[in-house]
């Protein structure tokens, strides 16, 4: 299914219902969970805009895509949910996450990482700073 930049980026696993103000799963902040569904298409794409920079962040100096074309294919050939109207390097985010702990040829899917390092380490450290982005985010413009 064809994806736009106003698109859900809920994974289905939300900590917002448990107290957090960032939510483990996605990273939107607890308004934006609940509110979701009044947003206008522009509000959401604002959120879905900075997810974007903030996976970037994350990934841009790890990994590079030498075949986007590739990448969306075998993200498609497996079922996997993500966001086409994003850009390609988000995508990876999805891959790790739907891949849990299996072990991924990263290169079977148009990757190169550029990380000497365990790909579950790997993803705990891109978890970790997503998280840390979005939460740093939301205590500087949202608590008062």
């Amino acid at each position: 299914m064809k994806k736009n930049k106003a698109s859900t980026p809920c994974l289905g696993i939300c900590s917002t219902t448990y107290g957090d103000n960032v939510c483990k799963g996605c990273k939107r902040f607890v308004h934006e969970v609940i509110n979701w569904n009044k947003y206008a298409i522009s509000e959401k794409e604002l959120v879905n805009q900075r997810l974007e920079k903030f996976k970037l962040t994350v990934l841009d100096d790890r990994f590079s895509i030498t075949n986007a074309e590739l990448l969306a294919a075998r993200l498609n050939e497996k079922g996997i949910n993500f966001n086409d109207s994003l850009d390609p390097m988000t995508w990876i985010f999805d891959l790790l996450r739907a891949a849990g702990s299996q072990e991924l040829d990263l290169s079977q899917f148009g990757i190169l990482c550029h990380v000497d390092s365990d790909l579950a380490d790997l993803k705990d450290q891109i978890y970790s700073e997503f998280l840390e982005l979005s939460e740093a985010h939301y205590e500087r413009y949202f608590l008062t």
